[in-house]
């Protein structure tokens, strides 16, 4: 039997009062690679903030790893969205991949060649070795994105939670960001993903969370990923749901 890496039981969020996420259910096993799917404003984001404590919830209760996120950060790692980061912040692309061994140095420990040699393994992992030196805030939104997955994985944690990896970067990009989660699932870590490409679901994914508010699925892609399941996220007919 496969541990329970995220298990949600009744969870409500609610900002200034209004709801925006309730009767949430799902238990994630260790080693799976999930995705939240579910229209723009379902609460998918919201969701995994939830996972991370970002934000309380009204109601429900999280588990992460059989515990709660403050006992077990230091075995997350997490990649925001990019529209939520400030690139003009003066910092190179090494820089922000060191930040992810931070968790594991300490603030006030300086990085060493341990944690050097980790940050560029990372940085030849995902293809951006090259431009270690220079500002973040230079390169294009796929490179960006391939530079916070590295600062991900240099975390070396036990689950990886990202919000829209896949958005606004190159096909070259995806395929190299979902084969090197794909690695980090078959090593037994856990993957959660906000995804939005319905298409992409069965090529990078084996379970999938299915919300709209509450959910409506979650589990294996064989019973999840149904298109009666779609049609109850989207609110769409069946001939609709071939254009997504």
């Amino acid at each position: 039997m496969r541990t329970r890496a995220v298990e949600i039981c009744n969870l409500t969020v609610a900002y200034h009062d209004k709801a925006v996420l309730w009767n949430i259910n799902c238990t994630i096993e260790q080693g799976s690679m999930t995705a939240i799917v579910g229209p723009n404003g379902a609460g998918k984001s919201t969701l995994l903030k939830a996972m991370l404590g970002l934000v309380s919830p009204l109601a429900g209760s999280i588990k992460i790893l059989g515990t709660s996120y403050k006992k077990t950060e230091h075995n997350i790692a997490y990649v925001p969205q990019r529209t939520l980061v400030d690139w003009d912040f003066p910092v190179t692309v090494l820089d922000v991949v060191l930040m992810g061994t931070y968790k594991s140095l300490g603030w006030f420990k300086r990085p060493g060649k341990k944690e050097y040699a980790a940050a560029y393994e990372a940085l030849e992992n995902v293809g951006m070795t090259l431009y270690a030196d220079q500002p973040i805030g230079q390169l294009s939104g796929g490179q960006q994105q391939r530079v916070f997955v590295a600062r991900a994985l240099v975390q070396d944690a036990s689950i990886y939670m990202l919000d829209e990896p896949f958005i606004g970067i190159d096909k070259a990009t995806e395929q190299i960001i979902g084969s090197l989660l794909k690695k980090e699932q078959e090593k037994g870590k856990t993957i959660l993903v906000v995804h939005h490409d319905l298409h992409t679901v069965a090529t990078y994914f084996d379970t999938a969370l299915l919300i709209n508010k509450s959910t409506i699925a979650c589990g294996p892609l064989s019973h999840s990923f149904t298109e009666e399941n779609l049609r109850k996220t989207f609110n769409y007919s069946s001939s609709s749901l071939s254009e997504y």
